[in-house]
């Protein structure tokens, strides 16, 4: 694991002097900061195998990069929204490009007109790999969720994802209609890729077979 001492200083010499003219949108679907309780480590670190004892440090390494990005750069950006996308790549594009956040979703609802298709719907279908508590920090999901009730908060919004994690009641507080795992039982990864698709349709079939 990388220590945070490690890190001594920004050397910004080498960097290509074209890049100052370069205007970056960076399409995120996060919105958590670079570190703290709802940061890239806290959160995601456990979702990619972290233990409680690597977050800490993960932790510990991104709030001292911050200071430095601080010291070095004059750039304050290790608790502004979406800066730990990626594992921090939002807080790096932030700090050393001419760049800004956008919402991934926002940019997918406008070249998709999901709007527009969304009127004098009963019901939208939306889902990613895992559902979890962590959907509800702006992941696609969320933001289609959020579209279809503010266009008529009589949309059943259901959510469909290979795999149902921790705490999802928060989702429903959030107004999801439903949300439903599509792996039948325990399985091995090869047979899930052999099977995803015939699982999506079982699974769609039951809902279906539920609301008709």
């Amino acid at each position: 694991m990388i220590l945070s001492e490690i890190l001594a200083k920004i050397d910004l010499s080498g960097v290509h002097p074209g890049l100052a003219d370069c205007e970056i949108a960076i399409a995120s679907d996060v919105s958590n900061p670079l570190y703290g309780e709802h940061g890239a480590s806290a959160v995601f670190g456990p979702q990619k195998g972290a233990t409680p004892e690597m977050v800490a440090q993960l932790d510990k390494n991104l709030a001292h990069y911050d200071q430095i990005i601080q010291r070095d750069v004059h750039k304050n950006v290790g608790q502004i929204p979406g800066s730990g996308a990626a594992g921090g790549l939002g807080a790096g594009l932030l700090a050393f490009t001419n760049s800004h956040l956008e919402t991934g979703i926002d940019l997918v609802i406008e070249y998709t007109g999901l709007k527009e298709k969304l009127q004098g719907a009963d019901y939208c279908f939306t889902g990613e790999g895992q559902i979890d508590f962590q959907t509800k920090f702006g992941k696609t999901p969320y933001g289609v969720m959020k579209t279809a009730k503010a266009i008529d908060q009589n949309i059943k919004v259901v959510a469909i994802a290979g795999s149902i994690g921790e705490n999802i009641e928060v989702l429903y507080e959030e107004d999801f209609d439903g949300v439903f795992g599509t792996i039948p039982q325990a399985s091995d990864l090869q047979t899930l890729l052999a099977h995803g698709k015939e699982n999506i349709q079982r699974t769609t079939e039951s809902i279906c077979r539920l609301i008709k």
